[in-house]
């Protein structure tokens, strides 16, 4: 997720008290911590949705949600209502609470524990320190349980688990890191955000970085800080304890999440936890979660799981705690509401932007024709039922369909482009040079012939396809894991 252009002026990241002016009115943004929204909460931003925005949620590639479409005035009573909620802890710190988590939290996979007690802390921190709130809206926190799952995700600053009661605190672009005690993992993390702004503060190019890996040099003074920060809260000053340094590629943190198994949370499906108990994910097609359809997940979150609904940044949701005789029927009623819980669905791995006509920059209707393409991509079966693990179809890569060349909301690694400009769609990644397909004649941008549809369709699932391997006699593999 680089930053944008627009952005290397003036940090535009919107909040709720401070709303982005879009063409179908302003947008606001909520930031939800580790992504977990309890059933009440949930129920209160549903409302919120019908009452002041256009009935719907978007989901974003951080793990928070937005609201759109809000009138003159709307964002005030949505302030007032996200605090008496507990959704605005701190107005000078809206925009820099970008923390995402381990939507399954230690209950599955290479999950080593709970990390919900550091979100908390994190967040607090964050809250607690005036210094903090000078951080760029771009900034993002990661907390991984151990699994890994958030190692593709561009973070700023990441924490993870490891065994023994330590945990890896990573900086963006750094090949080394550090391990310190769980109890000095948020003290070392909000010492190197400060550390972060010291370095911007020495001008020159990096007064211009907005996030961590655009900073040309001082990286290493982050964990500098970090490892200060890790002494003093353990009440030592002897170099070395309690934080060790270490590289990056040998604590096994790159490629976990990207060597064939997608995350849990990305996944639509039911996912086994190790206490014999289900997670449900449903992928929310395009991001826009209906406020009915997230009522009936805090339904379902109370009624048979743990309460939580967990907003991913795959624009995805995960209800767990499940128990076996609970999960069918949940998965079918999530299916029945239009979530997403079918592994084969031509929804998976499809995104956008907002396009026309939310957006004043954008030349066509990117939601409209996505949501075409992802019919057309495949014959839905439904597997939301238990089965083995989430299987990453490396058959499939990713899609993302942009309406102007910004390119917003486009996530990160791998991905074949849909990007609408003055003349056509152009079609970028997977293999081969770029594809345009031009606009109908006579036309205005947006809108393409019966047969130019077809072709275009055609090259996306094209650029999507990767071959899968063949065994030694010659078979064809089933999907990667």
């Amino acid at each position: 997720m680089p930053t944008s252009p627009r952005e290397r002026a003036h940090d535009a990241c919107p909040g709720v008290l401070r709303t982005h002016p879009a063409a179908d009115g302003a947008l606001a943004r909520l930031r939800i911590p580790g992504g977990s929204l309890g059933g009440g909460t949930a129920r209160t931003l549903a409302a919120c949705a019908r009452d002041v925005s256009d009935g719907c949620l978007e989901l974003t590639s951080r793990g928070n949600v937005q609201l759109r479409g809000l009138a003159d005035g709307a964002a005030a009573v949505l302030a007032a209502r996200a605090a008496a909620a507990g959704l605005l802890p701190s107005a000078t710190h809206e925009r820099v609470r970008n923390i995402v988590g381990s939507p399954l939290s230690g209950r599955a996979g290479g999950g080593l524990r709970d990390i919900a007690p550091l979100v908390d802390a994190l967040d607090a921190g964050l809250c607690a320190d005036p210094e903090l709130a000078a951080l760029p809206g771009r900034m993002l926190f990661a907390v991984d349980d151990g699994s890994g799952d958030l190692a593709a995700l561009p973070a700023d600053l990441a924490l993870r688990a490891l065994p023994a009661g330590e945990t890896l605190l990573l900086v963006a672009g750094e090949p080394v890191a550090l391990r310190v005690p769980d109890d000095t993992a948020v003290p070392a993390l909000l010492a190197a955000a400060r550390a972060f702004l010291d370095v911007r503060a020495t001008g020159g190019a990096a007064a211009a970085a907005w996030r961590v890996a655009e900073l040309p040099t001082g990286r290493d003074h982050l964990l500098d800080a970090a490892a200060a920060a890790s002494r003093s809260a353990a009440g030592t000053t002897r170099d070395g304890v309690p934080s060790t340094r270490i590289a990056v590629a040998s604590a096994g943190f790159e490629g976990a999440a990207g060597a064939g198994t997608a995350p849990v949370g990305a996944w639509p499906g039911a996912h086994a936890q190790r206490d014999g108990r289900w997670a449900l994910t449903a992928l929310v097609p395009l991001g826009r979660l209906h406020a009915d359809q997230l009522d009936l997940l805090a339904a379902v979150a109370e009624g048979g799981g743990d309460g939580q609904v967990i907003v991913t940044p795959w624009r995805s949701v995960v209800l767990r705690d499940l128990n076996l005789a609970v999960l069918a029927g949940a998965s079918d009623r999530l299916a029945a509401a239009g979530l997403v819980v079918d592994r084969e669905s031509g929804w998976v791995g499809v995104t956008s932007c907002a396009g026309r006509p939310g957006c004043a920059k954008a030349l066509a209707d990117v939601r409209r024709d996505a949501s075409r393409s992802a019919g057309a991509g495949s014959a839905p079966v439904r597997s939301g039922t238990p089965g083995g693990g989430p299987q990453h179809r490396r058959d499939r890569r990713p899609v993302h369909w942009s309406g102007c060349t910004r390119r917003c909301g486009q996530p990160a690694g791998e991905v074949v482009e849909v990007v609408a400009d003055a003349a056509g769609y152009r079609i970028h990644g997977g293999s081969g040079a770029a594809l345009a397909v031009p606009w109908s004649d006579g036309d205005e941008p947006g809108e393409l012939s019966a047969a130019d549809w077809d072709v275009l369709v055609d090259a996306v699932a094209a650029r999507r396809s990767v071959a899968r391997p063949r065994c030694r006699d010659g078979r064809e593999a089933g999907s990667w894991r």
